[in-house]
């Protein structure tokens, strides 16, 4: 097993005892619930947006006959998502189960939204699953969801087009900025990749990469920091791409950035191993024309953060948490259930459960990449996952924040510098504002 899951990150392990300041009260009963008497299935209700959600419930449904699950989609978290869990929740109207960001869950599990599990997650399954993705979401010494994947990071572009205009792929991030110029150069309209102005996680993504460390806990004491020096360097790195137009500042997915891949005009896209699935099911007609590489790094050297993952969540007042997290278990353990989620042809799930890999990449089909082996190269990236990171109670104060200033520098409004500031400030704030230790 890589340094880079060992279950004695110390970051991790102050991280638990900071939050359990916040979880000391958090959630609601055990849960616990048996199969109904009468013989008839217990039903429960799971809300999700990941693609091949509701492919790995119908499979589940015709292959149980003690559960049933009632499936709704939402939009994805930070489009929707969580504000509607969250007013469920606070409704008293939530569902059973949720699907849950790494990111956001310290912030679900600090204002009491989820039960803890930990009664009905044994330890034969938090075995089968990588020691860090059970840490993230264990704190204050309780699980609070089973986790599904990871995502280290990727760099997806369009191999064609880059042989066409004589494109190295960079292997660190000066390469990648020459690459860049070579591809404004030879076409103006042309660029090799995109800033998100949109998506905090994408740039706190490249920060984590770069060894940057936003929290820390040292006992019930939290210290902020998202101006350190490895996000200065990251912030003044990308501020130079935007002030020389040497990549795109479009929204995520949005109809002008799936354009601008359609039509040619942006060649690259730095994401996570989910996003094969994402490209794939968004640009059919371009199948054998993509190919994926690692990120490039600061020193060439192989290095990742991770952009989203999930996990599957009970909320807090469900009475159902027994069946949720046999459900929850089954879709993150089992061959049927990765095999279910990849069947749609659009998801590439990279699961948390190592054993699962090989039946991942088997379900996947690769040929939109040239049947590049594409889980060898997740496979390395995950292993090269910084472990010095972990993630604050504040983390939608902190994204709104940043999201704000991103969203303003098209305009001239603001720089990423300000941005980051502004989201160390506001997640400051907020975290004194619910009575928190704070140093920052």
């Amino acid at each position: 097993m890589s340094r880079s899951w060992s279950r004695t990150s110390p970051v991790v392990a102050v991280t638990a005892a900071a939050l359990a300041v916040l979880t000391g009260c958090g959630g609601g009963g055990d849960g616990a619930s048996a199969p109904a008497a009468d013989g008839k299935p217990v039903t429960i209700t799971f809300w999700g947006w990941a693609k091949g959600s509701k492919d790995v419930v119908d499979a589940f449904n015709a292959s149980h006959r003690n559960i049933k699950v009632t499936f709704e989609e939402i939009p994805s978290g930070n489009a929707g998502g969580y504000a509607k869990i969250s007013n469920a929740v606070k409704a008293g109207n939530a569902p059973d189960l949720v699907s849950i960001e790494y990111p956001s869950l310290p912030e679900f599990v600090s204002q009491g939204a989820l039960q803890d599990i930990g009664a009905h997650l044994s330890d034969d399954v938090k075995g089968k699953l990588l020691p860090q993705a059970v840490e993230l979401t264990t704190l204050g010494g309780k699980n609070w969801a089973v986790p599904f994947d990871a995502a280290p990071q990727a760099f997806y572009y369009r191999k064609d087009l880059f042989a066409k205009y004589g494109i190295e792929v960079p292997t660190t991030w000066a390469e990648f900025r020459a690459a860049a110029e070579k591809v404004k150069k030879t076409d103006a309209r042309t660029r090799i990749a995109t800033f998100f102005p949109d998506d905090p996680t994408s740039f706190q993504a490249l920060a984590w990469q770069a060894g940057a460390q936003w929290f820390k806990a040292e006992g019930d004491t939290w210290k902020v920091d998202t101006t350190d020096a490895a996000t200065h360097k990251v912030t003044a790195y990308w501020q130079g791409l935007l002030d020389a137009g040497l990549v795109h500042n479009h929204a995520s997915f949005t109809p002008e950035w799936t354009s601008s891949l359609k039509n040619g005009s942006t060649i690259g896209y730095l994401g996570a191993s989910w996003g094969a699935g994402v490209l794939k099911g968004t640009l059919p007609e371009q199948s054998g024309a993509w190919a994926v590489a690692p990120m490039p790094t600061w020193d060439g050297k192989p290095a990742s953060g991770m952009l989203g993952g999930s996990t599957f969540a009970v909320t807090k007042d469900s009475e159902k948490a027994g069946p949720a997290v046999e459900f929850a278990t089954w879709m993150a353990t089992t061959e049927e259930g990765v095999k279910a989620r990849i069947a749609s042809g659009t998801s590439s799930a990279f699961p948390a459960a190592a054993g699962l890999r090989p039946v991942a990449k088997e379900a996947f089909d690769a040929g939109f990449y040239g049947g590049q082996d594409i889980y060898a190269l997740f496979e390395r990236a995950g292993a090269s996952i910084n472990p010095n990171w972990a993630w604050g109670p504040a983390t939608g104060t902190t994204n709104l924040a940043i999201k704000d200033g991103f969203g303003k520098i098209a305009n001239g409004g603001t720089t990423l510098a300000d941005a980051i500031r502004a989201g160390h400030e506001a997640t400051v704030a907020e975290m004194k504002k619910r009575g928190l230790k704070v140093e920052g």
